[in-house]
């Protein structure tokens, strides 16, 4: 039986497809990169990391991308023997659509189409579509023809800024949209219509709509027609799934969702949701990906089986034969020349002015860049937070020379919320190492414990420990068995969508990783032996 998340960890935004007997999700990746995750299963319950197809300059340059920005919902299809990606690149996300934000409501967001005839290959230069609206998705309709759907950006005053779902041919042959685009869905009351998808079943068009916002309000949104471009008639209970009424559900803000059906003729369908903590009810894994089994009733419209739209932890087994892969090692040693997949870096296409694998063998060496928060180019390297406790540990070697230059572990989300775990120098306490936190919802927006002096010239074992909204840190210098626990506690829930400023843009999840920094310019390095990072039960203390 599929436990839900299937996708632990920011993986939002979820396009399934099914080929054959293998499924394909496509997500979210923001200013991570490469761009788009895809994740494999033969049997939509366990599931593997597969490949990043965005991983050229001349598919995707995230340099500039502002926080949370960059790639935003892909949609993954399949026809005509090949393997179709859209998806936008947002540039500029400006102001939202809650109260007490400030600054203009333009912004700027170009849509791509990217095509291979195998997933994990070298995919096409882009395509460039339009720029009109953001979340945009291919439908192949049965007769040959093409169409995009996305959603409509108005940044008018006094207009709905989510303006409809927006429908456009697109001929493969010219490499563009053609005639006019159309309106076909204007929303319900709910409001923040994004994240269409299109479907044919039975002489129907359905179309699915994520509501409500990506926060506590979100919803799955069906209405269908007889005609592709309307009218579109609406779901008699309007949203298929939803947790917005139902603050008792372990999982929240579901909505966002896509539809595959199996060679059985079973129909699941995959959407996003978060895990709040009880103490805190932040998101700290950000927005994951679940699956739900649906069923058609004698109307022709789609419900969860119980009927109550309500997101589940577990849904019923399909009658696919199940494939269990191998548990991945919690250490990576770094003795490969490619690094490990589970790893993403931020915004540069262009990962040789970051980082190297074969510098020195068996080390990750990365080269002191810009400041920790840059939006253009830092050398911070790191995997995703997929549970509420888990241990992370590195041997670092760096022999810094000022108070410019610093390395160390580090627990992120963006540039203005994270936890810097760091070894410095400067000419009062030499080699040292302290903590640098960035506090989205203090007075004070940065903060230092004192600094700790350690020896010159020998490696040091940096450690975290995070369970649930408390994070601690600890280090000890090789060749030594005693770690040493800074006595300061940190906030761990800060690392999550909820914890911002209203009206700034935050989408993405927790990362626990390895940088270095060189605001001198004199790119220095710092040499990374190891990386561990095992999930593991509550400690109550260290």
């Amino acid at each position: 039986m599929p436990t839900n998340p299937i996708l632990k960890g920011f993986n939002p935004d979820p396009s399934i497809v099914r080929v054959g007997d293998d499924y394909y999700i496509a997500t979210s990746t923001f200013e991570w990169y490469p761009g788009v995750q895809i994740h494999h299963s033969c049997d939509l319950k366990h599931w593997r990391l597969l490949t990043r197809p965005l991983r050229r300059a001349s598919q995707l340059d995230l340099r500039g991308d502002p926080d949370s920005c960059g790639v935003w919902a892909p949609c993954l299809s399949y026809a005509d023997g090949l393997f179709w990606l859209v998806y936008t690149d947002v540039k500029r996300y400006g102001r939202t659509t809650v109260g007490g934000s400030s600054g203009a409501s333009l912004r700027d967001f170009h849509n791509y189409l990217v095509t291979s005839p195998s997933i994990d290959g070298d995919w096409s230069d882009p395509i460039y579509l339009n720029s009109s609206g953001f979340d945009p998705s291919l439908f192949h309709d049965d007769d040959g023809h093409k169409y995009l759907v996305n959603m409509l950006w108005d940044w008018r005053p006094g207009h709905n800024r989510f303006a409809g779902i927006v429908l456009q041919e697109y001929s493969h042959a010219a490499r563009t949209l053609i005639y006019e685009p159309k309106v076909i869905f204007r929303g319900t009351p709910l409001g923040l219509t994004e994240g269409p998808h299109l479907y044919k079943r039975k002489g129907f068009y359905y179309l699915i709509t994520a509501e409500g916002g990506t926060g506590w309000n979100h919803a799955v949104t069906m209405a269908r027609a007889r005609h592709l471009e309307g009218p579109y008639e609406l779901h008699p209970d309007t949203h298929i799934l939803s947790a917005r009424s139902r603050p008792d559900a372990p999982l929240q803000r579901a909505g966002h969702a896509d539809l595959v059906e199996t060679r059985n003729g079973e129909t699941y369908m995959v959407y996003l949701c978060g895990r709040p903590l009880k103490n805190r009810g932040r998101c700290v894994l950000g927005r994951e990906t679940a699956i739900e089994k649906m069923a058609w009733g004698v109307d022709g419209w789609l419900r969860t089986l119980d009927g109550a739209a309500t997101p589940a932890l577990q849904t019923p087994d399909t009658r696919l034969p199940e494939l269990v892969s191998t548990p991945q090692s919690p250490r990576e040693d770094f003795d490969a020349r490619q690094l490990p997949i589970d790893f993403q870096w931020l915004r540069t296409p262009y990962p040789e002015d970051i980082f190297s694998l074969t510098e020195r063998a068996g080390y990750l060496r990365l080269y002191g860049r810009e400041s920790i928060g840059s939006t253009f180019t830092q050398a911070l390297v790191a995997r995703r937070q997929q549970a509420h406790c888990y241990h992370a540990e590195t041997l670092m070697d760096f022999e810094p020379k000022s108070f410019q230059q610093m390395a160390g572990l580090v627990c992120y989300y963006n540039s203005s919320k994270f936890h810097y775990f760091f070894v410095s120098s400067d000419e009062k306490h030499g080699r040292h190492l302290r903590v640098m936190s960035a506090l989205p919802d203090s007075p004070q927006s940065d903060a230092f414990t004192p600094p700790v002096a350690i020896p010159a010239d020998r490696p040091v074992h940096l450690r975290a420990e995070t369970d649930y909204e408390r994070l601690v840190f600890a280090w000890r210098m090789q060749d030594t068995g005693d770690w040493n626990w800074l006595p300061q506690q940190f906030d761990a829930s800060i690392l999550s969508d909820e914890a911002a400023v209203p009206g700034t843009p935050n989408f993405t999840g927790a990362f626990v990783g390895m940088a270095c920094h060189d605001t001198s310019g004199a790119v220095c390095h710092a040499d990374f032996d190891y990386f561990e990072y095992r999930e593991r039960d509550y400690v109550v203390a260290f």
